[in-house]
């Protein structure tokens, strides 16, 4: 795994809780904006599924692992990231070296004359010196390790068990299968990053005629110490969603993702992380594309009218 070293770990907590999300939740099978579970009423309710709820984890596991480590199928999408410092809109497409994304909307509203030029010699500047642009992807490369990592180990890191009247969430298209999850008490993480699973309980929702995950929600149960907490420190309370969506009939993507935790890194910063990402105008590229590619077709963009 890349990052190995405590340096490398730096910020192994917040990523490796974006990591459960990203790589634990797939298929959204209900509108990503929809209520969720807090809107349920009595008839939207179903019965307890036949079968042990670890057998429904087994089989989507493995549905994830394969859309984690999928990356032939790009897709050029918006993506919208609300925090409590920022609000900004990106185009964003995905090239064969990684993400590459031009900032259309910043606060709710379209760029300046300004902020466009800025925008526009920014992605021209990856075109002449693109080798900050490839050492930042190989860093994002390690978030895709990460997630690797924990969905393999969360059927073993985790007891299992049916959510009582199997709540449905609002929206949905087809019945969901919901189910519990909590620390196994008689699981020994195996790496630094996986000390985080120990930690960690929520709510799973899986489409009952295909067995993906629609939807994810986690919880930090107590406090989580990285590296006896010298790297980092994940706080009792912190909630992370995550929702995704089909694309094309094949590829399954966020669509939407919240999270709210605090965490210390290496004794010294404590941070409040706050943040909402919406994705939507979802596009199918017909073949993969070069970053070099994707910035010229980002470039070709208007500018939105003011």
């Amino acid at each position: 795994m890349t990052g190995s070293t405590p340096l490398g770990q730096r910020f192994c907590a917040k990523r490796a809780l974006l990591a459960i999300a990203l790589g634990c939740a797939a298929t959204l099978g209900f509108d990503a904006r929809a209520q969720g579970p807090s809107a349920l009423s009595p008839d939207q309710r179903h019965p307890v599924p036949a079968g042990a709820p670890q057998s429904w984890v087994d089989r989507a596991v493995q549905y994830e692992l394969a859309m984690v480590q999928e990356d032939d199928l790009p897709l050029r999408y918006r993506i919208r990231r609300v925090s409590e410092k920022s609000d900004t809109t990106r185009v964003v497409i995905e090239s064969k070296q990684g993400n590459v994304a031009r900032l259309v909307e910043r606060d709710g509203r379209p760029l300046t004359p300004q902020e466009d030029a800025a925008e526009r010699s920014r992605l021209n500047n990856i075109l002449q010196s693109p080798d900050a642009f490839l050492k930042h992807e190989k860093k994002e490369d390690e978030g895709r390790d990460y997630a690797v990592q924990l969905i393999k180990l969360m059927p073993r890191a985790m007891v299992y068990t049916y959510t009582p009247a199997q709540p449905q969430p609002a929206g949905a298209v087809s019945p969901q299968v919901v189910i519990d999850f909590h620390p196994n008490p008689a699981f020994k993480p195996p790496t630094m990053v996986s000390e985080l699973l120990a930690g960690l309980e929520g709510r799973v929702w899986l489409d009952a005629r295909t067995g993906h995950m629609t939807r994810i929600e986690g919880h930090v149960l107590h406090t989580v110490n990285f590296g006896w907490g010298i790297i980092a420190k994940v706080y009792p309370g912190g909630t992370i969603e995550f929702e995704q969506t089909c694309v094309g009939g094949r590829r399954w993507t966020y669509s939407h993702l919240e999270t709210n935790l605090t965490l210390r890194e290496m004794m010294v910063r404590t941070v409040n992380d706050r943040t909402r990402m919406s994705a939507w105008d979802f596009e199918p590229l017909p073949t993969p594309v070069s970053f070099q590619d994707a910035v010229h077709a980002l470039l070709a963009l208007p500018a939105k009218p003011q």
